[in-house]
């Protein structure tokens, strides 16, 4: 997608939040059950634990929070917002679970509506978003990014188990001038030929239903992941199309304050960086305490470092999202919240 189009008006970032849930899953732990070590998982994706829902957590409620401390550090009304965006693949409703948030915050007057693209689910309803705010349909939107993958893991794999969490993060957008826009470009792109790399899949059952008829059972199977692939997809395109955003924007690579990836594996973030010649020191991760977090790991990242003060007003961020589809995309943005909020 061309980064290059009429900008009718600008948006800013204004506030952040994000929910974990309350069990830890630690790689000591896994190893209890399938046969894996702190050392084998550590060494292969810089992961040493997780986060995964339980009895009296949903994804919903995670949500909610999320969205509850970004309204909170922007200091908005929550009959103030005109959307609510809700990236995510693993909804507690299959019809959609941006509808419920939105009742449960009490944003009475915003429309809400689930977009599904996995990894890159946030980087694309944040473009998605801002869509509706540059063109002045809109003031004042929530995109969250949250996905529950330990439903759909096979716990008995350890190839695939050691890697995922859940988790959520919401941001706060709101309309401003074109000369104050925050989102300063942005690239999405999608390639189908190679879906086959990462998926979760229906599941292929069918039951007799009348006579010769019969139905597909409502049910997916496990994720299927090859890891070599999307590795080698992942520290070829990422890098190209933060490169090509870079360039089409006018921005050097020098200027960036921090690099915000999507949290998959260590050793993909630091190739990334490296690639760009972006020193490590200003790549942003928390992989190490939550796994991949699929559409919630660059909200959850974000409102982590803007509370602890790694991220201030006016920062640049590049930032990607990539993984099942095949998809990704990337961004560059400003961030324009509050200073000083570290509650």
């Amino acid at each position: 997608m061309d980064v290059n189009q009429p900008i009718l008006g600008g948006i800013a970032l204004r506030g952040s939040g994000s929910a974990i849930p309350s069990q830890q899953l630690t790689n000591g732990q896994l190893g209890l059950r399938v046969d894996t070590s702190d050392e084998w998982i550590r060494s292969r994706t810089g992961i040493a634990s997780r986060r995964v829902l339980g009895p009296g957590e949903t994804l919903t409620s995670l949500s909610k929070n999320a969205c509850s401390r970004a309204l909170e550090m922007a200091d908005w009304d929550p009959e103030s917002i005109d959307l609510i965006l809700m990236a995510t693949s693993t909804p507690d409703d299959l019809f959609g679970s941006a509808p419920k948030v939105q009742s449960l915050i009490g944003a009475k007057n915003a429309v809400a509506f689930d977009l599904t693209a996995a990894c890159s689910g946030f980087i694309f309803s944040l473009v998605t978003a801002s869509q509706f705010l540059r063109n002045g349909s809109m003031k004042r939107a929530l995109v969250i990014g949250a996905d529950q993958l330990s439903s759909w893991v096979d716990w008995d794999d350890r190839r695939t188990c050691v890697l995922f969490g859940d988790g959520a993060g919401a941001i706060a957008l709101e309309k401003t001038s074109k000369n104050e826009d925050g989102l300063i470009g942005f690239q999405l792109k999608s390639d189908g030929t190679r879906g086959d790399y990462l998926n979760l899949n229906q599941a292929n059952n069918y039951i007799p239903l009348v006579t010769d008829n019969s139905y597909q059972e409502g049910r997916f199977s496990p994720i299927q992941m090859n890891g070599q692939e999307v590795y080698k997809f992942a520290v070829r395109e990422v890098p190209g199309i933060l490169q090509q955003l870079l360039r089409e924007t006018s921005t050097d690579s020098d200027n960036i304050d921090w690099l915000l990836l999507h949290q998959a594996n260590q050793r993909i973030l630091d190739a990334v960086a490296d690639r760009l010649k972006i020193p490590h020191s200003k790549v942003l991760s928390n992989l190490e305490n939550y796994g991949n977090t699929s559409a919630a790991t660059i909200p959850l990242m974000l409102d982590e470092a803007v509370r602890n003060g790694q991220i201030k007003s006016g920062n640049l961020i590049a930032s990607s999202g990539f993984g099942a589809g095949l998809s990704w995309g990337a961004v560059l943005i400003k961030w324009q919240g509050p200073l000083g909020f570290n509650k």
